[in-house]
């Protein structure tokens, strides 16, 4: 079989061994993390570790890391389990923090995909008028452009009129550094599967001072703030991602170097080809680049018959397509356009070669046929 050419790290990067190793070793315990004997004793071992290595990766409290089933859950607990607050979040969030409250208030961004501060303050200043008691959420880096956000500073926003905040900091961790101290947050999400980890685990970090109410209530497990039994095998493959998280950032500049080129032969072979949140701060593994006239989709697909492995800027929902959330709050011209093509550490010099090679094919063919299309 054709090796196929991976570039779709923002939707799920490749399980590191040290993973894959831990989740194979955790499988063989039998015990129930919260039984009193040996067995049980052994599989809390594992979730501890894991618990403490989590805690160290974002500069948080080990006793108020709470584990999920991933970034989707760890956002809806941080959305929903604070009781009688008004939620605003950015408009170019992900869609787990998008759909978890029907009744948020969007926080308009600029045509990178920054978060207005000045709005966000405008906002708190009404809710504070109003009595109201606030949860902000602004992720740290957009999983479709790349985008970094102003966390830190929409944070002192927050604590000046007395507002909790979280940040969904999935996409960022292995990317650049994650502090909850330094960007001043009271929650942090993050995702397994997302750095090397196996997928359907995550983790809330929470600061002292926050008070969540359960969503899945039973048994008291993490110290009752998510029931049901620890996926242990998952619980231990990310805490050994985690482990290995200083390894992924320290690598950051080569990726960086690598997605440069890209950028910069797909312009030299296409100067139409728009680089979206190109004069923003961005992760240095992402690109989202967008082809006039050419659907994405299309690309996708084009891409994946010639083994290269991308995605487009357009979320698939029961079947149908539909524009990014995201690229149309940024106001960006053909969204429909748009695909993403998003590095890691694996990543070769050999394989963005080849997405060259591969998306100046695809180009030229379409461009012939609309050459044909229009002399008939």
């Amino acid at each position: 079989m054709k090796k196929q050419v991976y570039l779709d790290y923002n939707a799920s990067a490749p399980m590191i061994a040290a993973a894959k190793d831990a989740v194979v070793a955790a499988l063989d315990i039998a015990g129930n993390p919260s039984s009193v004997h040996g067995a049980g004793r052994d599989a809390r071992k594992i979730v501890d570790h894991a618990r403490r290595a989590v805690a160290e990766m974002v500069g948080g409290d080990s006793e108020r890391i709470i584990f999920t089933s991933g970034g989707t859950e760890a956002n809806n607990l941080a959305l929903n389990g604070l009781e009688d607050v008004v939620v605003l979040t950015g408009a170019v969030e992900h869609p787990s923090v998008m759909d978890a409250r029907s009744d948020a208030r969007r926080i308009a961004v600029d045509g990178n995909g920054v978060i207005d501060l000045n709005a966000l303050e405008d906002m708190l200043k009404a809710c504070q008028a109003a009595g109201e008691k606030v949860l902000v959420s602004v992720m740290l880096a957009n999983n479709e452009t790349g985008v970094i956000q102003p966390v830190a500073r929409a944070a002192l926003l927050a604590r000046e009129y007395g507002a909790k905040i979280h940040c969904d900091a999935v996409q960022a961790i292995g990317r650049i550094p994650v502090d909850m101290g330094q960007l001043l947050v009271d929650m942090v999400s993050v995702s397994a599967h997302k750095f090397g980890g196996p997928k359907g685990i995550g983790a809330l970090a929470i600061a002292p001072g926050v008070m969540l109410v359960p969503q899945i209530r039973g048994g008291g497990q993490e110290k009752y703030r998510r029931g049901g039994t620890e996926n242990v095998a998952g619980i231990a493959g990310l805490g050994a991602a985690a482990a290995r998280v200083a390894d992924r950032c320290a690598r950051a500049d080569e990726i960086r170097t690598k997605r440069d080129r890209l950028e910069k032969e797909i312009l030299a072979l296409a100067p139409e080809v728009v680089i979206v949140g190109r004069d923003a701060a961005r992760l240095g593994n992402t690109s989202c680049l967008i082809l006039p006239g050419m659907p994405g989709e299309t690309q996708v697909m084009a891409m994946d018959l010639a083994g290269v492995a991308i995605s487009s800027g357009s979320a698939c929902s029961s079947g149908k397509v539909r524009e990014s959330h995201v690229l149309k709050e940024m106001g960006v011209a053909e969204p429909g356009s748009a695909i993403r093509v998003s590095l890691g550490p694996e990543t070769t010099d050999e394989e963005i070669d080849m997405f060259i090679r591969v998306w100046s094919r695809m180009r030229g063919n379409a461009e012939r046929k609309k050459l044909a299309r229009n002399a008939a």
